[in-house]
């Protein structure tokens, strides 16, 4: 299947092709504007594509200076993707994103009932954050307004359906919906058919 583009999209496309091999040159496009923070510590893998108005911020201290977002081989990610990494967000190869679809492995503050949760008398850009990486398997489609929290894994062969809320790392080959998200199908290579899980 390929897209019919006007002559002006054409033009435009050629300028996006322009612009992406003086970023990088193993990149497939970079659609424009797009918001690179850090951007000598991403790696953005090979033949990745993006939509337009997306944000990729990578974190550095001294401490730290390495790769901090990760993209696998052949990844496309659609308008308005945000990303931001601390620690590290790792993307495996052949990942399909949708637009608007948030991925951070850090947060600000702590909330968990625990000795060290913030204050609310402080204010939220003041609160220490909480860090933990963020992985997603390759071969695996995330749906329209996905977010990613700190912490989580989503295996291979996923699908995440829109809007989900994904707070908690989610095995190889399901299917994960809702807020927050929660497998509701796994891929049965016995009957190579997706099969509902049972709700105890």
């Amino acid at each position: 299947m390929r897209n019919d583009y006007s002559l002006l999209q054409k033009v435009q496309l050629a300028i996006y092709l322009f612009v992406t091999k003086l970023i990088c040159r193993k990149a497939r496009l970079f659609r424009l504007p797009i918001d690179l923070r850090g951007r000598k510590y991403i790696d953005f893998g090979y033949s990745l594509t993006t939509g337009v108005g997306c944000r990729f911020e990578a974190f550095v201290t001294d401490e730290q200076k390495r790769k901090k977002i990760i993209f696998g081989k052949n990844v496309q990610v659609n308008d308005y993707v945000h990303i931001s990494a601390m620690d590290s967000v790792v993307i495996g190869d052949n990942v399909l994103m949708a637009s608007h679809v948030y991925i951070s492995d850090n947060s600000h503050g702590f909330y968990g009932g625990g000795e060290n949760d913030s204050s609310p008398l402080t204010p939220p850009k003041d609160r220490p954050y909480m860090i933990a990486p963020v992985k997603i398997g390759e071969n695996t489609w995330i749906g329209e307004g996905v977010i990613v929290m700190p912490g989580v894994e989503i295996g291979s062969g996923c699908v995440i359906g829109a809007h989900s809320i994904v707070n908690k790392s989610i095995p190889n080959n399901c299917i994960a919906v809702g807020s927050p998200a929660k497998v509701v199908k796994k891929y049965s290579q016995e009957s190579q058919k997706w099969e509902k899980i049972i709700s105890a």
